[in-house]
C-alpha cells in the first residue's frame, strides 16, 4: 500500500451518519470519499423527527410479548405488521423478544446511555466546527398523556431516566398550556425533557456537513456500491455498479438499512431490517410552537422544523420494496390534532422513510471481523440523528488508531 492510499478512506452513505462521519475523518487528516447513489441528505435523513432525543429507550422489554397482538390487530396502531411480510419478519421478531429479557435489558440501556449521555455535547461541538450551531434549537421536548394510565404505564421510562441522570419535570394542569398553548386541555400530564433539542432542518444539516467536508477536502462521488474487495498489499477496493474502483485503506459502511447486503457479502450477515417510518411536512399549520412534543402511548412526534411542523413516526414492517400506505401519516395527523386542536393541514407533504433497525435497538459501530480496514456504523433505528456526532467521533478514534472514550464491547457486529 503507498503512503497515499494509507489516508484514504471511503465511506459509504451520505445520511447524517455518513456525512457525519466524511467530516470527522477529513478534519483528523484523513483523505475522504463519500459516496451515494444520490444526493446526500435525500434518503432517510431527509424526513426524520429532527430530534436529538437523549433518553434512550430499548425497543422490548419483559413484557413486550403481550403487546404485539395488540400492535398487530390495530390498524392505527404504533406497530404495523404487513401480513406478506410476516415470515420474513419472524427471525427479526425472533431476537427482539429476547433482547427484552431483564438480564438482557441493562445492558442494552447502559449501552444505549453511553452513547447518549455523550450525544448533546458531540453535537454542539460538530455544529460549531462546521460553523452551524443555529441549526439546533435551545428548547426542550414535551412527552405527553392524555390520561393518568398513560402516564403510569411510563414509570419505568422515568426510573431508568433518573438512574442515568436525565433531567425531567412533569407538569400537569395548567402548566402544560402555559409551557405550550397549543395543547388541548384533555392532556392529563406532561414531561418536559430539557434537554431533548431538536434541529431546524435536518436535509440542510447533511448538506452543512457534507459541504463542510468538502470544503477541507473530501470528495463526493455519485454512485451505487456493489462489492467490497481486498488486495494483496492490505488496500481496499470498493466497486461501484457501473465499474468504477475507489482504493482506500479504510471504508466505513454507514449505508443505513443497505448496509445489511454489502456486509452479508463479507460474510458477516446482519439481522438489519427496515422500520418503515411516515412525516407529513405541514408548511401551514395554523399554530406556532416552542417545544417538540412526542405522545409516547401512540408512538408519534410533532416538531416545528423545515419552515413547519411536522409529524411523524410509528412504525411499518414491510421490508424494502413495497409501496408506501400513505394511511399511515394520515392516521398520524389525525392523532396529532386531538393533542393540538389548532392544527390545520395546509400546504402539506408525505413522505416514507427505511430506518436502519436491529433486533435490540442499539447500532453496530465496530470494526468488520472479516476484512480488516473495514468498519460498520448502522442500525442506529429512531436514533440516527442523536447519535450522529457520537458515532462519527467513535469511528473516527477507531480509524485513527486512538482509544474511544466508550466501551465499544456493545456495539460489535458479532453480537448476533
Amino acid at each position: 500500500m503507498t503512503d497515499e492510499t494509507k489516508k484514504k478512506v471511503v465511506v459509504v452513505g451520505a445520511g447524517v451518519i455518513g456525512a457525519s462521519i466524511a467530516f470527522d475523518l477529513q478534519r483528523r487528516g484523513f483523505q475522504v470519499t463519500l459516496i451515494d447513489k444520490g444526493e446526500p441528505g435525500r434518503g432517510t435523513s431527509f424526513g426524520n423527527m429532527a430530534s436529538i432525543a437523549l433518553d434512550f429507550a430499548a425497543g422490548s422489554g419483559p413484557s413486550t410479548w403481550k403487546k404485539i397482538p395488540g400492535w398487530l390487530l390495530d390498524p392505527e396502531g404504533p406497530v404495523w405488521l404487513r401480513p406478506s411480510y410476516a415470515a420474513r419478519m419472524l427471525p427479526w421478531f425472533l431476537r427482539f423478544l429476547a433482547a427484552g429479557r431483564p438480564s438482557r435489558l441493562r445492558e442494552i440501556e447502559d449501552a444505549g446511555m453511553s452513547l447518549s449521555l455523550r450525544a448533546l455535547g458531540d453535537f454542539r461541538e460538530m455544529l460549531q466546527a462546521i460553523g452551524a450551531s443555529e441549526l439546533m434549537t435551545e428548547e426542550g421536548c414535551l412527552a405527553i398523556y392524555e390520561t393518568e394510565a398513560e402516564f403510569a404505564a411510563d414509570r419505568g421510562h422515568f426510573a431508568m431516566m433518573q438512574r442515568y441522570g436525565l433531567e425531567f419535570e412533569v407538569l400537569s394542569n395548567g402548566a402544560i398550556q402555559y409551557h405550550e398553548p397549543a395543547l388541548s386541555p384533555v392532556i392529563a400530564k406532561a414531561v418536559l425533557l430539557p434537554d431533548n433539542k431538536s434541529i431546524r432542518d435536518p436535509y440542510r444539516l447533511v448538506v452543512r456537513l457534507t459541504d463542510a467536508a468538502i470544503a477541507a477536502g473530501a470528495a463526493f462521488a455519485s454512485g451505487a456500491v456493489s462489492n467490497i474487495e481486498r488486495k494483496g498489499d492490505g488496500t481496499v477496493v470498493v466497486v461501484l455498479d457501473d465499474g468504477r474502483r475507489i482504493e482506500a485503506a479504510f471504508v466505513v459502511l454507514a449505508a443505513g438499512v443497505h448496509t445489511r447486503f454489502l456486509a452479508a457479502k463479507l460474510g458477516e450477515p446482519i439481522p438489519l431490517e427496515t422500520e418503515r417510518g411516515y412525516h407529513t411536512q405541514i408548511m401551514k399549520p395554523g399554530i406556532s410552537m416552542r417545544y417538540s412534543v412526542i405522545w409516547p402511548h401512540r408512538a408519534f412526534m410533532v416538531t416545528p422544523t423545515a419552515g413547519g411542523i411536522r409529524v411523524g413516526g410509528n412504525v411499518e414492517l414491510a421490508g424494502l420494496d413495497a409501496a408506501p400506505d400513505f394511511r399511515r401519516p394520515r392516521v398520524l395527523v389525525r392523532h396529532a390534532q386531538r393533542a393540538l386542536p389548532g392544527l390545520k393541514v395546509e400546504e402539506a407533504t408525505e413522505w416514507m422513510g427505511h430506518r436502519p433497525a436491529l433486533p435490540d435497538t442499539i447500532p453496530i459501530i465496530s470494526p468488520s471481523l472479516k476484512m480488516p480496514g473495514v468498519f460498520y456504523a448502522t442500525g442506529h433505528g429512531h436514533l440516527g440523528l442523536t447519535y450522529a456526532a457520537t458515532t462519527a467521533r467513535l469511528i473516527g478514534d477507531m480509524v485513527s488508531g486512538a482509544k474511544p472514550s466508550v466501551d465499544m464491547t456493545p456495539f460489535r457486529i458479532d453480537r448476533y
